[in-house]
């Protein structure tokens, strides 16, 4: 699964969205991100249609939205997007919510047989505390690849990724860059300063230090292109030091069915 992938979150204007999917993959992303919920499948596969680069080499990941996580349901929805977005196979199909219609067995037992059947490459979680993560490996005969979650220096998570780490099971990080909100953050902003390049581009590359894939929501190029250049950004002991010593919880995603709740 490649560090950094695009985020397609309310990115619901299909021609933006095929033109913004189209645009990360000629740039050299190779992971991108959608889900059932979000309403664009469609475009996201428009996208990789027109790019010029093959499928194979695409990390493809959506999720199935927490009312269709009954067992019959995940078969019929997960086969539907993939017929939206035009494809054969997902290399990554994930458990939106562990809500509402989710239950462990249940739900993870039709992601192995879309696992057995090919359909996809790997089983996600998204938003799992670790207790959830432990169920879920517990019970899925198929390994868990991802826990996808909020995560950036003001929601640094620690917890969470060391227990994830424990199961082997690696994280996603949306909302990377808290939705703007580390532009405003004073340690962030040393560190930008320091290295001459955006408050955005340190946050990822922060979290490429802990080992954690971003997936940072861009639709102009210019954002694309920002984040895709973090991946040039090597920060050292004092600037990592300095982020993870932000003493702040701040959740930008907080749904009522948050299991945090």
């Amino acid at each position: 699964m490649p560090m950094l992938g695009l985020g397609t979150w309310q990115n619901d204007d299909a021609a933006q969205c095929a033109e913004s999917v189209e645009t990360a993959l000629e740039t050299g992303y190779r992971h991108i991100d959608t889900a059932q919920a979000y309403d664009n499948e469609d475009a996201v596969g428009e996208g990789i249609a027109r790019a010029d680069v093959d499928r194979e080499d695409v990390f493809l990941a959506t999720k199935v939205w927490l009312s269709n996580l009954s067992h019959d349901d995940v078969l019929e929805t997960a086969r539907e997007s993939i017929d939206r977005l035009g494809v054969d196979y997902l290399d990554l199909l994930y458990v939106h919510w562990p809500a509402r219609t989710y239950d462990a067995e249940e739900t993870l037992s039709a992601f192995s047989e879309l696992y057995d059947e090919g359909l996809i490459e790997n089983v996600g979680v998204s938003n799992f505390l670790p207790e959830q993560v432990a169920e879920a490996v517990d019970v899925c005969d198929a390994p868990i690849l991802a826990n996808q979650v909020e995560l950036h220096p003001l929601l640094q998570q620690d917890d969470l990724r060391e227990a994830c780490d424990d199961y082997d099971v690696e994280v996603v990080a949306y909302s990377p860059i808290a939705r703007g909100a580390v532009f405003d953050q004073p340690e962030i902003q040393e560190v930008a300063a320091k290295h001459g390049v955006s408050e955005a581009q340190v946050s990822l590359a922060w979290l490429r230090e802990k080992g954690v894939t971003a997936i940072p929501k861009a639709t102009g190029e210019d954002h694309i292109r920002d984040n895709w250049e973090s991946l040039t950004l090597e920060l050292d002991r004092e600037d990592v030091d300095a982020i993870d010593s932000i003493d702040e919880t701040s959740r930008e995603v907080d749904p009522e069915f948050g299991p945090w709740n």
